[in-house]
């Protein structure tokens, strides 16, 4: 048995050194993989320094100078074209790590860039592509991990890399429309807010001092409207920091109430039963869920593994709540059809085609049938919703601002009446 010197990095991510006694190089790097780590640098006792140097001379020799490390996050976007353009090189027929090391060199996002370079060279020194992938959980979810394990274990990994770009762009498609319903509704709000404020905060404090010196009997004889707009207005310029506090307040107690699992089980709960936002939510959380499952068991990887992982990136606690029914339900040996239907989050339509699926050994397919109907029905309703809400707003927000204006006019209109009189 020999000794050899190795620098590797567990599952949390966090570099680690030692040494180890094998047979042999693969003895060891086998060894460390399975006490858990994933080995970057395995060389005999005296010669690690030596090997480092050598793999990084090679690695500058094949994709240049390596960049710094750089923090942030890679925007599932980024994310998405490249492991687009890494699926094209590997169905050409370029290696793998001559893929990674092309997309290195052309890679703009410092961060991805950085990650890529140490997918290389994690490579290069005989960790499998996806053992590679779990060395950077904050860019490659537990999905993306296990489905390039099937691909890899199936020799299908080029066909799992397709998989895995369709399946991004088709999420932030949905992920888009959902935004793009939210953004009009939440821009006219903040605009109306703006002119509330400002019409309390400048426009009427001018117009009382003309009010009480038009106005006999002062602000006590002017119509009620008027008396309320005034009183809102003092108000607010007396204690708008008072106003402030309890708005800052107000969100970081939704926001730390929001971080407690029941406080998020609630605001979950309650999302998906929002007047008009509340279906789309659900009808996107269903895709979802769909397109998820549907694309892990079709790349191989086995039904309650997959239903864990689809329970993870749910993005919502009912629905997961929902999903971990499932999954003991089949762990059971039972039929996902009787946890969906007793959920009552999913509907008659979706439980329906998940019976035929399981029937006719066809269930995958039937989960990204599903998902792409459901995908259509969130578009169809993002529309529909847009198309709803632009008059409902517009509407508010001209009622607010007449309901303003009528009241600073009011004593103008009772002055003049009385003089023409």
């Amino acid at each position: 048995m020999a000794k050899f010197e190795y620098i590797a990095v567990n599952a949390r991510g966090e570099e680690t050194a030692g040494s180890i006694e094998a047979s042999g190089k693969d003895d060891a790097i086998n060894k460390l993989r399975g006490s858990g780590l994933f080995p970057t640098q395995v060389a005999p006792e005296g010669q690690l320094t030596q090997a480092v140097k050598k793999t990084k001379k090679a690695s500058a020799s094949a994709k240049g100078k390596a960049p710094k490390k750089a923090r942030g996050k890679v925007k599932s976007k980024n994310l998405m074209i490249w492991t687009r353009q890494l699926a094209t090189l590997i169905d050409s027929g370029l290696p793998l790590l001559r893929g990674l090391n092309v997309l290195a060199n052309q890679e703009p996002n410092p961060v991805l860039k950085h990650t890529v370079v140490a997918l290389a060279d994690s490579v290069q020194t005989g960790s499998t592509f996806s053992e590679s992938l779990a060395q950077h959980p904050k860019v490659f979810n537990k999905l993306y991990v296990n489905m390039v394990k099937a691909g890899e274990l199936g020799g299908v990994l080029e066909l799992v890399l397709n998989r895995l770009a369709e399946y991004q762009e088709k999420a932030q498609k949905l992920k888009n429309k959902i935004v793009s319903a939210m953004v009009y509704p939440v821009i006219v709000i903040v605009i109306a807010m703006g002119i509330v404020v400002f019409l309390l905060t400048y426009i009427v404090p001018k117009f009382t001092e003309i009010f009480e010196n038009m106005v006999q009997g002062g602000a006590s004889q002017m119509p009620a409207l008027t008396r309320a707009v005034i009183g809102a207005s003092d108000f607010m310029k007396s204690n708008w920091y008072i106003l402030g506090g309890l708005g800052f307040l107000a969100v970081m107690g939704f926001k730390a109430f929001g971080s407690t699992k029941n406080g998020r089980r609630v605001l979950d709960k309650l999302v998906l039963k929002l007047p008009l936002f509340g279906p789309v939510l659900l009808k996107s959380s269903v895709a979802r869920f769909s397109r998820t499952l549907g694309t892990l068991v079709t790349s191989g990887v086995p039904i309650l593994q997959a239903l864990n992982i689809t329970r993870d990136t749910a993005g919502n606690t009912v629905v997961a709540e929902a999903i971990m029914k499932v999954h003991d339900a089949v762990k059971e040996g039972e039929s996902m059809v009787a946890p969906l239907d007793a959920s009552k989050i999913f509907p008659a339509m979706v439980i329906s085609m998940v019976e035929v699926g399981e029937e006719t050994g066809q269930l995958p397919e039937m989960l990204l049938k599903i998902a792409d109907v459901y995908d259509d029905e969130v578009d169809n309703s993002v529309s529909a919703l847009t198309s709803l809400l632009e008059p409902i707003m517009i509407v508010v927000l001209a009622v607010i601002v007449a309901v303003i204006v009528l009241a600073l006019f009011q004593p103008l209109i009772t002055v003049i009446t009385k003089f023409q009189g």
